[in-house]
């Protein structure tokens, strides 16, 4: 048995190997924002319909134990860019970055090697459209970190209406010059994929596509712009959230559509996931709390990966992957060896997806420090967690919900995980904390 199935990971290695020597791929990653890991259709959701999200799903492989490096926007970000722990890249220590003067100096740089830059030298035509986070300098701009043409906004979040940033200052680029355009923020995000798609391609394209929806502000496409004395933070409900939902989920048949209508569909890889858990009107399943939080609800994300012809449909994967696998799956479907002064902490999961259950359970750590101290570490199904002073253990294979600390029950592997996740922290950078 184990002979079969070291056989069949050959041969998947052979034959992706082959088709990727003979054409690269285009590349189309789509990331949302504090969606909940059950807001979609193929996560059980009843609430939200999502037929185009699902088709990614139905028509690929559904990745049921995703997780996002980070439980909030940019130090999630930086680690899908780097292909690293968030810990490891100076901006993956802000949590997360704002419009604040603390925070001005901060930003990814070409000076680390990342997606854009990566995808470039290898003969790339790349296209950024959404929301960036990292950065708000001239040294922090898509268009110094790889990316030809960039259309989006800058800041954590953006009026869906008006377009301004949190700050409450226009926040609309194209390339580096700030623009107005009228219309609903994520229908504008997809027109611009739409449009990327349809024209004329003389290489490959890699599309990093980074819908800020459903994040707040809450608004419909039928919403005013919040008035300046209202909290981005505030109002919305279940039912303008699943607007945004909805129009997220439209946004995604429009760009499959195009890609159907240019005969693009078996040569383009597609990749969707989230940044972090869901926050007030989401729905993370059994997973406990959510965004800006380590437990499963903050960091347990839905994810998915199509590629007609060279993906088999329908599949449902268990093995637990985190944010930067989506790094090393692109630059691995692109040809593209990392720079081995950044070494990746991702896996590249195209080799692995048909025979995960023959594949040792990796590790995974997680830290977070400005807003709340909290680490966590995932090994062999069990997990260690600690809060400020608290700490946890549990065993997610049989409480996925985390309902139940064993940390007296397993005192053994209680203290195996707490010092593999302190030994972890030595490894990367220290935190900064907040001024």
């Amino acid at each position: 048995m184990v002979a079969k199935q070291v056989l069949k990971l050959l041969l998947l290695v052979f034959i992706f190997s082959s088709q990727t020597l003979c054409q690269k791929p285009n590349i189309i990653m789509i990331l949302s924002d504090d969606m909940g890991y059950a807001d979609l259709g193929c996560y059980g959701s009843r609430d939200n319909h999502t037929p185009h999200l699902d088709r990614i799903a139905r028509e690929g492989v559904q990745f049921n134990s995703a997780y996002s490096a980070g439980p909030m926007c940019t130090p999630t970000r930086t680690a899908l860019l780097t292909g690293r722990y968030p810990a490891r890249t100076t901006v993956g220590l802000i949590e997360p970055l704002t419009t604040k003067k603390r925070d001005a100096d901060y930003g990814l740089t070409n000076e680390t090697p990342s997606l854009g830059i990566y995808l470039k030298s290898a003969g790339y035509e790349t296209r950024l459209i959404g929301k960036w986070h990292l950065g708000f300098q001239p040294r922090h701009s898509p268009l110094q970190n790889g990316f030809d043409q960039y259309f989006g906004f800058l800041s954590g979040a953006s009026d869906y209406i008006s377009h301004d940033g949190d700050g409450r200052t226009p926040d609309l680029f194209r390339n580096d010059t700030a623009v107005h355009v009228d219309g609903y923020l994520t229908d504008l995000f997809t027109q611009e994929a739409v449009k990327f798609i349809g024209s004329t391609h003389t290489q490959p394209f890699f599309l990093l596509l980074t819908y800020n929806a459903p994040h707040w502000p809450w608004q419909g496409r039928k919403s005013g712009a919040y008035p300046d004395t209202m909290d981005y933070t505030a109002g919305g409900s279940k039912e303008i959230y699943r607007e945004m939902i909805t129009a997220l989920d439209d946004g995604v048949g429009e760009i499959l559509n195009a890609l159907q209508q240019n005969h693009l569909d078996s040569s383009t890889l597609v990749i969707f996931t989230n940044d972090n858990g869901g926050e007030r009107y989401s729905n993370n399943g059994i997973n406990r709390q959510g965004k800006m939080t380590l437990w499963e609800g903050g960091i347990r994300v839905p994810a998915m990966m199509r590629w007609p012809g060279h993906l088999a449909q329908q599949q449902v994967n268990s093995l637990p992957v985190i944010t930067m696998d989506w790094t090393a799956t692109i630059l691995a479907a692109a040809t593209v060896k990392p720079n081995d002064s950044f070494p990746l902490d991702g896996l590249n999961l195209i080799p692995q997806i048909n025979i995960s259950s023959s594949l040792k359970q990796r590790t995974f750590y997680w830290r977070t420090y400005q807003r709340s101290k909290q680490k966590a570490i995932m090994k062999d199904g069990w997990k260690y967690l600690k809060i400020e002073k608290d700490e946890y253990l549990f065993n997610l294979r049989k409480d996925p919900g985390e309902t139940t600390n064993l940390k007296n029950r397993n005192p053994i592997i209680f203290s195996r995980l707490k010092r593999l996740v302190e030994y972890w922290e030595t490894t990367v950078l220290p935190p900064i904390p907040m001024k």
